[in-house]
């Protein structure tokens, strides 16, 4: 004797009402062999469908025992009952449940993609049952382009797509008129005697008639179970082999839900750009401010560059508001002879100065700041001869009455445009002739309108201020020397020179440093604040994928109910968050860059400096984003009962 391929032994299913329980099916006991055409008839509320919801493995049993072709599904896990319903059931629902998004086609194809079937197979096979069906016409029509008949031979197809050995069709008829109606059931009588086993759950005599075994159900009991006419014997048809290997399933699946998830958010775009906006701003907020904070920082350190970022300046004192620096006055032109000779200096200039000193050219005053350096100043200082010379060695020690001025000077002095080489102006009361322009440098330090002139020191020291100490000596180090240790080696030099330690440094290295320091320490505040705005994005996206999880949840019903594994549904919602997160990261950073334009086109003073670090960091900060905040509705939906998800209005 064969193996019966239902069978219901003492099958009871209870639900909570209130405090208590209320047994829908009671004491349940039914066989049901390969090949028969059964009905299952009773009035509203007397368990008929969740009969046929345990029968398709999309409900559970409270008590009982189940068997499909002798398994007894008692204890398997979601996945196991999700293979059952691939291998042996179609469902052919009342009111068709065709995913809405997807085509003809596609909604037919749906069961092969779980059962891992490659593409070209299942496009055939799905096109051929379209076309068996009468709907070769309208393989790219979706379900809002069909009449209720066609929508239901579509349903009719999709039950037959992984071979359907079981048909469970559930009230065929309802939601057609009559004539749509006997086609239906026309159709069933055909797939019956192809030998598919039908099930048809009806309250409609009529209906039930087309069957050769009726049962009747009432209070959840079994009350009659009439055989019309004798059981004919029938092979039941092959089930679909889409056996893979299992990595290509599962690539295949990967594919397929990446495939799914596109087409849920192309049909839903406003809402998925809406989602994606936060996560938008939130990369562009990152991006933007570690440009503006890198652009910043690269722009201060050019300024400080360009008075020499290797430079040692020695004052008199010992710091800066010492106010007995003015009468310490051993800093002398000798102590810079003595570190000029050292192997760490590159160049080394004396120094001296009076600010608001007068000058006179012909009938014109102007008050600059009159500094004597030495001849190597140029070069420490990083400044650059737009026309004429500089003074020399020879200048300095003939304390030679010559001049270089800066660019502003000269406009002030010659606002004409005369050439101002080889004229004479006065400083004070002492003539100098210029011999240099300096070419413009903006000053990261004070006021870049300030007028300087530039004379030997000696000639400053003796014709202008009347004094033998100098107010400064600046050292420029070399390249490939310590800035730090070479600090150290001139204090030992000058401590050595002058028996005590009545001098200080200022390594502008260290304010290189300091100010590098600062700069990056703003930007990661800066960043961890716009960081923000990227969580509150998360937070968005989790907030729409569950009210995406609430609005699809019939899809996922059907999706469960054709086969799909718990894993299919968590991927296809997961990668939505992560496609999310990640094309919004894309649009952000694209904003970012759109932002930069602007700001640099309109203003001369913005400076970005784009980061491929911060770039690469946003898309993996946003693609996370997606993992984390999607992880939780994808869940979710993945973890729905496919009874109360089909169920769900």
């Amino acid at each position: 004797m064969s193996t019966p391929l239902i069978e219901l032994e003492d099958l009871r299913r209870e639900f909570p009402a209130g405090e208590g329980t209320i047994a829908v099916l009671q004491d349940v006991n039914l066989t049901i062999n390969s090949g028969e055409m059964v009905a299952i008839i009773g009035a509203s509320g007397s368990g008929k469908s969740t009969l046929m919801n345990i029968l398709g493995c999309l409900d559970r049993p409270t008590s009982g025992a189940y068997r499909i072709n002798g398994q007894d599904t008692n204890g398997l896990e979601p996945d196991e009952l999700a293979a059952l319903r691939r291998e042996y059931f179609g469902f052919i629902f009342q009111r068709y449940h065709l995913l809405s998004t997807l085509t003809a086609l596609g909604n037919v194809e749906v069961p092969a993609i779980y059962a891992g079937a490659p593409r070209g197979a299942r496009q055939d096979r799905a096109a051929s049952l379209l076309e068996r069906l009468g709907l070769g016409n309208r393989l790219d029509h979706k379900p809002s382009q069909l009449s209720g008949g066609q929508q239901q031979r579509v349903s009719v197809a999709r039950a037959l797509m992984n071979g359907g050995q079981i048909i469970l069709a559930d009230e065929p008829t309802g939601a057609l008129d009559s004539t749509s109606g006997e086609e239906m059931l026309k159709l069933l009588s055909e797939l019956h005697q192809a030998g598919h086993t039908i099930i048809i759950v009806t309250h409609d005599a009529k209906v039930a008639d087309h069957a050769e075994r009726i049962i009747e159900i009432s209070d959840g009991r079994i009350i009659a179970d009439t055989r019309r006419k004798p059981q004919e014997e029938s092979i039941a048809p092959p089930l679909a082999d889409h056996a893979r290997s299992s990595w290509r399933a599962a690539l295949g699946r990967f594919g397929e839900a990446f495939s799914m998830a596109l087409v849920a958010m192309a049909a839903h775009r406003l809402r998925t750009f809406l989602t994606m906006l936060g996560i938008i701003i939130g990369i562009a907020s990152v991006v933007s401010v570690v440009a503006l904070g890198q652009g910043s920082s690269a722009q201060i350190l050019e300024n400080i560059n360009s008075i020499g970022t290797n430079t040692i300046d020695i004052y008199p004192g010992k710091d800066f508001g010492d106010r007995k620096s003015s009468s310490i006055l051993t800093l002398v032109p000798r102590d810079a002879d003595l570190l000029a000779r050292e192997t760490y200096a590159d160049s080394v200039t004396p120094g001296v100065s009076a600010s608001g000193k007068i000058l006179r050219y012909r009938n014109l005053e102007l008050s600059a700041t009159v500094r004597g350096v030495g001849d190597q100043f140029f070069r420490v200082r990083g400044y650059e001869m737009a026309n004429g010379v500089s003074f020399d060695a020879g200048s300095i020690s003939r304390r030679a009455q010559v001049a270089v001025i800066d660019d502003n000077t000269r406009q002030k002095m010659f606002p004409n445009g005369d050439d101002p080489l080889g004229q004479v102006f006065f400083v004070g009361d002492v003539p100098v002739r210029i011999i240099g322009v300096t070419a413009p440098k903006a000053s990261p330090f004070g006021n870049s309108d300030e007028l300087n002139v530039w004379l030997p020191y000696t000639t400053a020291m003796s014709r202008i201020l009347g004094q033998t100490n100098l107010q400064s000596i600046t050292v420029r180090v070399a390249d490939n020397y310590d800035t730090a240790v070479a600090e150290q080696q001139i204090i030992a030099a000058l401590e050595r020179q002058h028996g005590t330690k009545d001098f200080f440094t200022m390594n502008t290295d260290t304010i290189r440093q300091t100010i590098q320091k600062t700069t990056e320490t703003l930007t990661l505040l800066i960043s961890a604040i716009a960081l923000i705005s990227l969580v509150v994005g998360g937070i968005g996206v989790m907030n729409i994928m569950l009210v995406s999880v609430t609005e699809r949840t019939r899809e996922i019903g059907v999706r469960m109910a054709v086969g799909a594994r718990q894993n299919d549904i968590l991927r296809q919602f997961l990668i939505e968050a992560v496609l999310v997160c990640f094309i919004g990261g894309f649009l952000g950073v694209m904003a970012a860059f759109g932002l930069g334009f602007i700001l640099t086109h309109f203003s001369t003073d913005v400076n970005l400096t784009y980061s491929t670090t911060s770039i690469v960091a946003a898309f993996a900060c946003s693609t996370l984003i997606g993992v984390i905040f999607g992880f939780l509705p994808a869940r979710s939906a993945a973890r729905l009962d496919p009874v109360e998800a089909l169920a769900r209005e």
